[in-house]
């Protein structure tokens, strides 16, 4: 069957579309893309401002028309960090099942953890051991640990790249002062929960998911995405030590022609390799490995799981 799965996240709306049944590789076969930023659209008392409510149903119409115009039988929609924190989300809940008749369910942080876990437990499979997975969104992270397809713990912390750059990172290229004040204030974060972790022992395999650590890996020598799903990419917290002072001096512009950095997630990634290398360190880790399966496959698996077999 042909599934599309519609991902209102913080930084961008995506449907993914995949061919797909119980106990097989979902086959990827479109992907319709808008940047959004929800997580910057949000007004000092935390709600999202009416424009940005009307644009968000706009985008939605216009992945609803792409999923129909490619023949997807079922549209798998959820909504993250951006919509979830947001001080008049049932309003825009109400508004957005109105105007394009989706049901649009909000995932828990936690959920987020779990169902990416998912994902990357079955890309790396058994032989992976315990798996530690990090995924930087454009509003939280979440970390998840575990011997199975479920974590035996995960978090969801409120450390996005774009949430940190819109409230701790105003310049362009930022002051230094900002910056140290946000590194202070992610490593303190993070600090909390390590012990949560630790607790169970170390990883197997330490995994990175999301489109922050991809371009990170990216500058820092990995493969290109022309090269395939299946080339291994690594990001060496030695990597991140020497890039984020680079990154620091750096403004939009110049980040935006660093390889396989897109001009609209330039603005983010330093807040992004301050949190990846607050994690890589305070977890004890000298590198991840890059899955390329995160949320949107863990939806898939999830709702394959649940389909009839035979």
């Amino acid at each position: 069957m042909r599934l599309g799965v519609l991902d209102v996240g913080s930084n961008t709306v995506h449907l993914l579309v995949v061919d797909a049944h119980p106990g097989a590789r979902p086959l990827p076969a479109h992907s319709h893309k808008t940047e959004l930023r929800l997580a910057e659209l949000l007004d000092e008392s935390g709600a999202i401002s009416d424009a940005g409510i009307e644009r968000l149903i706009g985008v939605i119409q216009e992945a609803l028309q792409a999923a129909e115009d490619k023949g997807v039988e079922e549209v798998l929609p959820f909504a993250t960090s951006a919509v979830r924190e947001a001080s008049n989300a049932d309003t825009v809940l109400t508004r957005v099942l109105q105007e394009t008749g989706v049901t649009l369910p909000v995932l828990t942080g936690a959920e987020e953890a779990r169902l990416t876990f998912l994902a990357t437990r079955r890309w790396f499979g058994w032989s992976s051991g315990k798996l530690l997975v990090l995924d930087i969104g454009g509003g939280s992270l979440e970390i998840a640990v575990g011997h199975d397809e479920e974590p035996d713990a995960a978090a969801s912390l409120p450390l996005g790249a774009g949430r940190l750059t819109k409230g701790w990172l105003p310049g362009d290229p930022p002051d230094s002062s900002d910056v140290r004040a946000l590194r202070r204030h992610v490593r303190t974060e993070i600090a909390r929960t390590v012990g949560d972790f630790a607790r169970l022992g170390p990883p197997d395999h330490a995994v990175a998911t999301s489109k922050t650590f991809k371009q990170l890996a990216r500058i820092a020598g990995a493969a290109r995405s022309a090269e395939g799903l299946y080339t291994q990419r690594t990001l060496s917290r030695k990597a991140l030590e020497e890039w984020v002072p680079k990154l620091a001096t750096m403004n939009t512009a110049q980040r935006s022609r660093l390889p396989g950095v897109s001009d609209g997630r330039a603005p983010q990634l330093l807040a992004g390799a301050l949190v990846a290398e607050a994690a890589l360190e305070l977890f004890g880790l000298e590198e991840v490995e890059i899955c390329p399966w995160a949320l949107r496959e863990g939806v898939i698996l999830r709702r394959l799981d649940h389909l009839p077999t035979g």
